[in-house]
């Protein structure tokens, strides 16, 4: 399983471009990726988004950069050595396709599935087990990542958000949802919550 997490220039893979790349091989959390990038020419940039994701306009428009193909092309050859490439994070159909559309952009070859794993969901389901309402705001689901993190006793991602430290919190999310223990040596000192309560 693939654990990823984009940060992008904005939240529409169509006119948006993909900035940063942050993966981890779910059965191998040693193996990680991360990459940044230039935006592809032509591509939208909102400056909401960069608040969240801490870049500068002149950073993901700086020239030296690798371009958007190079990096989801290193991302695709990264993958390969991993025996299972189901993708993994929270919402993690925005990150499949942002890497989706980037990879049709750059004419690269997309064999991923699109059958993931969401760590929302999972979080979700485990509330509804144990009894517990999950939280609504405007008459949907409001769990974000931290209050995931919160809900299996990590601190909330830090801020500004990083795709690589996005892609560990949403393992370590899914960790200690599905195995009920924890994955990362980085949150080892965060006990787990007693589930059974």
């Amino acid at each position: 399983m693939i654990v990823v997490d984009i940060e992008a220039s904005g939240v529409d893979y169509n006119k948006h471009s993909i900035v940063s790349i942050g993966a981890l091989d779910f059965f191998n959390p040693q193996n990680r990726f991360y990459a940044e990038c230039k935006i592809w020419h032509g591509a939208h940039l909102d400056k909401e988004a960069l608040k969240i994701n801490g870049f500068t306009e002149e950073e993901i428009t700086d020239p030296t950069k690798k371009s958007e193909t190079e990096i989801v092309r290193e991302f695709i050859a990264w993958v390969t050595n991993i025996k299972d490439h189901t993708m993994a994070g929270q919402n993690v159909c925005f990150d499949r396709d942002f890497l989706q559309a980037a990879a049709h952009r750059g004419h690269l070859n997309w064999s991923f599935a699109h059958r993931i794993v969401d760590a929302h969901t999972l979080a979700y389901m485990h509330m509804i087990k144990r009894g517990i309402t999950p939280p609504l705001k405007n008459n949907h689901t409001a769990l974000s990542l931290d209050s995931e993190l919160k809900y299996v006793g990590v601190p909330e991602e830090p801020k500004p958000h990083n795709a690589l430290t996005g892609a560990m919190s949403h393992a370590e999310v899914i960790s200690r949802l599905l195995y009920n223990k924890p994955l990362l040596d980085e949150f080892k000192d965060y006990p787990m919550p007693n589930f059974n309560e």
